[in-house]
């Protein structure tokens, strides 16, 4: 649990990807540009024109190492995992709670506490660093709206109120969001949030490192054993990783959002790496998204303190821990299931 393990990305277009011994291999040209131990991959997110051997598939299905096929662009297009982990017991569990309106109502209340909480944390924290910023009275505006909808949100375990609630949410927070950004401002202005297809690079760079944030997400659902597509707050659809979506919401206004913030502001991306298609809609180039990666990455090298269980863990553990406090609500060894609250 303490050994942090790294998502592999491939964003080079012709690359091959083979097994060779206990290590998979990258090629390009027929020249091995990498190679890594199986065992220290959690795994493998293949961008555009990427191959992988039906060896590698059969090797990365038996140890668990899941393998996602994404568009040049990241749009989300298939993956490759091995067969099912954990017991039946526990999905059966997890499908009866997800069934049941008044239990699905109480998961759903506690993810979007935790959405609310962490989406108020870092309004507060942007408060703190630029307290002199022209945006300060609509932000703690904000943030006395976001307190008196965690009001509401304690009190409620209807599960079409709880949607609606995260609506509203999500359209106060983004209406600040583009307060927070520093510089760049007219490149990456953006009024609202739009995707499939994203109308401006804000909400292409956002969308991209959500994409990101879900294939670790899934990944770690599996691993504990439960079943990504059965959530309780997203509504269930064919294809749709409800549950990842689900716990998701804890990790987008700390995690993803504050990561594209950071890169704008710091200015470690540039407008010219946006470009628009011919439906209008705005995509990153090569460049850019390996950028975008490498913060990615960096970011879940740092550590934070988990205040549930009490102690400091890196980022990228934290998917694979949310994911075993829920599996452990499931299984009945805790009475609700705990988000993680960013301080």
């Amino acid at each position: 649990m303490k050994q942090i393990l790294n998502t592999l990305f491939v964003t080079t277009e012709g690359a091959y990807l083979k097994k060779e011994g206990e290590t998979v291999i990258v090629k390009v040209k027929k020249e091995v540009k990498l190679q890594l131990p199986i065992h220290t991959i959690n795994g493998i997110v293949c961008f555009g024109r990427v191959l992988c051997s039906p060896a590698l598939l059969g090797f990365c299905g038996q140890r668990q190492v899941t393998i996602s096929f994404l568009s040049p662009f990241g749009r989300f297009l298939a993956r490759v995992t091995g067969p099912t982990t954990g017991n039946v017991l526990l999905r059966r569990a997890q499908y009866a709670m997800s069934d049941d309106p008044l239990v699905a109502g109480h998961v759903a209340r506690s993810i979007l506490l935790g959405k609310a909480g962490n989406c108020r944390a870092s309004l507060q924290r942007f408060m703190r660093d630029h307290r002199d910023s022209e945006s300060i009275d609509a932000i703690e505006s904000t943030v006395k709206s976001l307190a008196g909808l965690i009001n509401k949100i304690q009190r409620e375990t209807d599960l079409q109120k709880l949607r609606g609630l995260e609506g509203l949410i999500a359209r106060k927070y983004f209406t600040v969001l583009p307060l927070m950004v520093k510089s760049q401002k007219e490149s990456f202005e953006f009024g609202s949030r739009s995707r499939r297809p994203p109308r401006d690079n804000f909400n292409a760079l956002v969308s991209f490192i959500y994409t990101l944030v879900l294939h670790d997400l899934n990944s770690a659902l599996e691993t504990v054993g439960l079943d990504p597509q059965v959530g309780f707050l997203h509504r269930q659809r064919p294809g749709r990783p409800s549950l990842a979506l689900d716990i998701m919401e804890e990790f987008r206004p700390w995690l993803a959002d504050r990561l594209a913030l950071s890169l704008i502001n710091l200015q470690q991306i540039q407008a010219s790496g946006f470009m628009q298609t011919e439906s209008g809609g705005i995509v990153m180039d090569e460049s850019t998204r390996k950028s975008v990666l490498v913060a990615y990455q960096k970011r879940k090298q740092e550590t934070i303190r988990h205040p549930f269980i009490g102690e400091t863990l890196q980022i990228g553990l934290l998917f694979f821990t949310q994911s075993l406090i829920f599996s452990r609500f499931i299984r009945g060894d805790l009475d609700g299931y705990a988000p993680f609250f960013w301080k």
